[in-house]
């Protein structure tokens, strides 16, 4: 199937979601073509190249949609990149060109329980994903965020439990994710886990649920979103060589 052709949405409006998350609302006439419940699927943000910089893309989850309108959460970097940049300086009338949307990536409705783990650049998606599950589903989810004016209500199911992790150096501790999923209760039976975060805590994540685990691939969906102290483009090849080997060490 062939790809959307990128369309152009306007700013609508943008509040603060939290100390360190922005929102912004894009709609206009671009959302005409838009299908329907997008919610937790991916677009790509496009700022045309300059004198000094090419084309650059930048992706990002649809955190809610509603009659011709969209709603982007941005997370604030005090040296942000081209996409939180814009995001802090665009005013309502601005226009972005967007890309997608690309697929979703639910949890497995059929699990017997469910563990969910990310950071703030996973908060767009994991929020979807838990409105998504049954009221009866159980589980739990661990959640970094930079400061504790970043926790947020989260319409989970009564069964998930919310655990948060505050680190304000995003990307400095690797490992500080395995260590809060080994002091949490695992659920019992079969374990839907959907996991995204910083490239580092991304592998860490992904051998410890394999290994110490025991997670099937079929139940595990882990992915990296940023790497630290890399472009998005440095992260790109980063995710691809590191699927490579993957792929081959698991064949």
């Amino acid at each position: 199937m062939a790809k959307p052709a990128p369309r152009t949405l306007q700013v609508l409006r943008k509040q603060p979601v939290t100390r360190n998350m922005l929102r912004v609302t894009l709609g206009g006439e671009g959302m005409q073509a838009f299908p329907d419940a997008q919610a937790g699927a991916y677009i790509k943000l496009i700022f045309p190249a300059t004198t000094t910089q090419p084309q650059r893309m930048r992706t990002y989850t649809v955190r809610t949609q509603r009659s011709g309108e969209i709603d982007v959460d941005f997370v604030r970097h005090a040296d942000g990149g081209p996409a939180s940049s814009w995001a802090e300086q665009c005013s309502p009338g601005d226009t972005i060109l967007i890309g997608g949307p690309g697929p979703r990536k639910p949890l497995l409705q059929d699990a017997d329980g469910f563990v969910v783990v990310g950071d703030m650049t996973a908060l767009p998606a994991i929020s979807v994903n838990l409105e998504s599950l049954p009221v009866s589903a159980c589980g739990v989810a661990v959640l970094e965020v930079i400061d504790p004016a970043d926790i947020q209500p989260l319409n989970a199911p009564t069964g998930i439990a919310l655990n948060w992790l505050v680190n304000p150096e995003p990307g400095s501790n690797p490992a500080a994710l395995v260590e809060r999923l080994r002091q949490i209760d695992w659920p019992a039976g079969r374990v839907n886990v959907w996991a995204a975060c910083e490239f580092a805590s991304m592998r860490a994540l992904r051998q410890f649920l394999r290994e110490e685990r025991q997670i099937a691939r079929s139940d595990l969906y882990i992915s990296s979103y940023w790497k630290h102290g890399a472009s998005e483009d440095q992260h790109k090849q980063e995710k691809r060589g590191d699927a490579e080997q993957d792929t081959r060490y698991s064949a």
